[in-house]
């Protein structure tokens, strides 16, 4: 009886193996505390909304399916870059002010764009010249709004177009009304010629942005691109820092000398007009 016993119960157990070996190993998901801990931290300050201004550890650990341990480590990262505050008083967690300073960045280049729109249109009417809209990103400018001109030989400038800084009308006259230390930082960046007649003289640069300082506005004569002539004027925030520049341009067979002369105090005009309803207050001076 025994050994019958053992002849029946064998042929099972080779069953049972043969059925765990041949099943499918099933993929592990991926455990939350695997995740990147940037984008973790990103889900952390996304759990925040107007109707939860302030949660705290237990529901923020239940909400990212984490352990407390690691939201309380995400949580002490993001206060002391001041994307998070702690409620002294709740110990609850919300947003930091760093946080409001980025969105005003954001939002400040949305107003210089929407407020500057109506001044560029009619710059553009009264010159037939293509009018457009720059920021400086470091080294570059970055064009955010361009109106070209009517004339069948016209001048452009895609939206979201990089040009470096040094060489060009819009970004001399931001970068003018930049620290000296920025200025020493982009000139350091190195002087690449986009034309056989760009300025690469870190001395000559220089004394361009003098000269702009001195008279409001930069020009550029087919230093960044040949057979355009450009003006440019800086626009300035309610705190007189220089956050963008209006820039016409044009073919260098319409813009001439006296026509670049009649074209700058209406740039510098358009320019100053913005920072105006930007809260720039020009009697208080930059």
């Amino acid at each position: 009886m025994a050994v019958s016993t053992k002849a029946k119960k064998a042929p099972t157990q080779r069953k049972i193996a043969a059925v765990e070996l041949a099943a499918p190993v099933k993929a592990k998901r991926p455990e939350p505390q695997r995740l990147s801990s940037v984008a973790m931290a990103v889900r952390l300050l996304k759990s925040f909304s107007e109707g939860e201004a302030e949660i705290g550890v237990t529901t923020l650990s239940r909400r990212l399916g984490v352990a407390k341990s690691t939201v309380y480590r995400l949580a002490s990262t993001l206060v002391s870059e001041g994307l998070l505050e702690q409620n002294p008083e709740t110990e609850r967690y919300r947003l930091g002010m760093s946080l409001f300073g980025l969105g005003a960045l954001v939002r400040q280049r949305m107003n210089v764009a929407t407020d500057a729109r109506p001044f560029l249109f009619h710059l553009r009417e009264a010159t037939g010249e293509t009018v457009h809209l720059a920021i400086l990103e470091g080294a570059e400018i970055v064009f955010v709004l361009n109106l070209e001109s009517n004339q069948a030989i016209r001048m452009r400038a895609d939206l979201g177009a990089r040009k470096p800084a040094f060489c060009t009308a819009e970004g001399r006259a931001m970068l003018a009304f930049q620290s000296k230390d920025m200025i020493d930082d982009v000139l350091a960046k190195g002087l690449v010629p986009r034309t056989p007649k760009t300025l690469i003289s870190e001395r000559a640069i220089r004394k361009a942005l003098e000269d702009v300082r001195t008279t409001g506005f930069a020009t550029e004569d087919e230093q960044s691109e040949l057979g355009m002539r450009s003006v440019a004027a800086p626009i300035r925030n309610a705190n007189g820092r220089v956050i963008a520049a209006i820039g016409l341009a044009g073919p260098m067979q319409r813009i001439s000398d006296e026509a670049l002369a009649s074209f700058a105090p209406l740039v510098v005009d358009a320019a100053r007009t913005i920072s105006v309803r930007l809260g720039f207050n020009s009697l208080a001076g930059a």
